[in-house]
């Protein structure tokens, strides 16, 4: 995957911070100063980028969850957009404390929504009073707000992808404890120590983050569709050996009625 430095620099994904706020670890990403603002290299970006979208690749055809992280006004659109579209689990409300380091208690919150939907289908829900169907809908409300977008993640994911990770600092935390490896976009306020695939990029304008969301992932998706290939190759195969299974025993079944002839 090549990416195109033109387009990086269209998208004004090199403009940092006011270089008051830099973090000196962005140091080695850092091209220049121009009026106060420090400006990002995005040959160095394009590099990270195309680093991120392999590993990203290999995530997603091996069948695991890539949890995307980004609960800023500029982002939350665009990520539900692009995650949701290569059908990864999302966060971009308010994280839930423990999403990560008790998933447990969060996929029973899950299936409570599961629940109240069943009760919905089945007629239960009819059967409660006014202020109890009020009280379950408000509640469902709640839960699909903070957790829709993670239903069908029932296990942890392979991998977290954030977009700003000094304000999503609970949710690098978490994964950090649980050593899930962390993809980011970092801008030059924040230490890039805190994850293992750092991009250096403009992470507050919207144009900026939806050029980079959309080639990682476009990495994803063809993860995704390697992932499906190698799996109807696999079942053609597994077909294939049915068919010559009954020969190879009717072959065998021969050959133990010639011993017993002779």
């Amino acid at each position: 995957m090549k990416v195109e430095v033109k387009e990086l620099l269209d998208a004004g994904v090199h403009f940092g911070h006011l270089t008051r706020k830099w973090d000196p670890n962005m140091a080695p990403y850092i091209y220049m100063e121009r009026n106060g603002i420090h400006i990002i290299n995005l040959y160095k970006t394009a590099a990270k980028i195309e680093e991120t979208s392999q590993a990203l690749h290999k995530i997603a055809a091996s069948g695991k969850k890539i949890l995307f992280v980004a609960t800023k006004k500029q982002a939350k659109d665009i990520v539900a957009e692009k995650a949701g579209a290569v059908t990864m689990p999302y966060i971009t409300e308010r994280w839930p404390g423990g999403m990560l380091t008790n998933f447990v208690t969060i996929r029973k919150a899950v299936k409570k929504m599961a629940m109240i939907d069943k009760m919905k289908k089945d007629g239960t829900f009819l059967t409660l009073s006014k202020k109890e169907r009020l009280q379950v809908d408000r509640l469902r409300a709640k839960l699909e707000k903070n957790l829709g977008s993670i239903a069908d993640m029932t296990r942890l994911p392979g991998a977290l992808f954030v977009v700003d990770i000094k304000r999503e600092h609970i949710a690098i935390k978490e994964a950090q404890k649980l050593n899930i490896p962390i993809f980011a976009m970092v801008d030059t306020n924040s230490d890039p120590r805190e994850v293992d695939y750092v991009i250096p990029a403009n992470d507050d304008a919207s144009k900026s983050i939806e050029k980079v969301l959309s080639l990682v992932t476009a990495a994803v998706a063809e993860g995704l569709s390697e992932r499906k290939s190698d799996k109807s190759e696999k079942e053609e195969g597994d077909d294939e050996n049915e068919v010559k299974a009954p020969k190879k025993s009717a072959a065998k079944k021969a050959v133990a009625v010639a011993d017993e002839e002779e």
